[in-house]
């Protein structure tokens, strides 16, 4: 790919108080990236008004929508929040997006699969969310479907990160609080570091701007990918890798005994998704991103 010309660029992230947000801010800074932070604090998603005077004043030239309601558990009796936050705000961006003629890069997830698959799933594979966190979900990408062309969306699982709550630093908490842990191993997915995400994110950004912009015969290709972690693996090995790696770095004294244990033994309420594991095959062809190494991220981090 030839240099994209950044300098013209603004983007504006929505949700920039997640972990997933976070890391955006931190590439973004890192690569000079003109760019406009937006947290639930400062402006809802659905207030159009506001995000119109945003993107008009600041000479917005694409939204990464990283705001959602991830609390899988608690969607089950607060539907109406996470409708509001993953299908309402997702459409609400994806109309002002197509009245500004900007493309729209929106963050989803594994959950819009029920999770029977027993091979990867691509992104034309049929969607049959299990719970209503997945369906407001899928609900939001079929929202930016319909209501702006230029759009990615990107599907994604497993997230950790540095930042906000997430299975890494929970397990890393409980290992410092316990001697014996018990992590589901029979639910299969891919770890994505939230940092990887957002590198993957602003790459298909520039790659976008180069496309609409510049002029240089490059092809926009819109549409559903799934970006995740290079290796499948369980909770439970998860778990492992990261106690490991902890304790070889010396943030962790000692490692504690964790046992495998099933799905039926650890009851949630909203139902989790079997297997998960996201091929990201189409997203390398079509903007040369490359899966995250999760175990790398693990290794990088600053695990305390």
């Amino acid at each position: 790919m030839s240099a994209v010309d950044t300098q013209s660029m603004h983007l504006l992230v929505t949700g920039a108080n997640g972990q997933l947000g976070q890391c955006l801010a931190d590439q973004l800074r890192a690569q000079g990236i003109t760019h406009t932070l937006l947290s639930r604090q400062d402006a809802d998603i659905n207030d159009t008004v506001v995000l119109e005077k945003i993107i008009g004043d600041k000479g917005v030239t694409a939204i990464i929508n990283a705001a959602a309601y991830t609390a899988v558990d608690k969607a089950e009796s607060e539907a109406e929040l996470a409708k509001r936050i993953n299908e309402d705000g997702p459409a609400a961006l994806a109309k002002l997006c197509s009245r500004f003629d900007i493309p729209l890069l929106h963050v989803s997830t594994d959950y819009v699969f029920d999770g029977n698959q027993q091979t990867p799933y691509a992104e034309t594979d049929q969607t049959a969310p299990t719970g209503v966190y997945g369906q407001t979900k899928l609900n939001g990408e079929i929202a930016v479907q319909r209501h702006c062309s230029k759009h990615i969306i990107l599907r994604t699982a497993w997230v950790f990160s540095e930042y906000g709550n997430n299975f890494m630093k929970t397990m890393l908490r409980l290992a410092k609080e316990r001697d014996t842990l018990g992590v589901v191993a029979d639910q299969i997915g891919c770890p994505t570091y939230a940092g990887d995400i957002a590198k993957a994110l602003i790459s298909i950004a520039k790659q976008l701007h180069d496309a609409e912009h510049n002029k240089s015969g490059a092809q926009a290709d819109y549409g559903v990918y799934h970006y995740v972690g290079d290796e499948p693996v369980s909770w439970y090995g998860f778990a492992v890798a990261i106690f490991e790696e902890a304790h070889k770095r010396g943030s962790l004294k000692s490692i504690p005994i964790v046992n495998a244990i099933s799905t039926a033994d650890y009851p949630t309420p909203a139902k989790r998704p079997a297997y998960s594991v996201l091929r990201t095959a189409k997203i390398g062809q079509d903007y040369d991103v490359l899966p995250s190494e999760w175990r790398a991220a693990c290794e990088r981090l600053s695990l305390t």
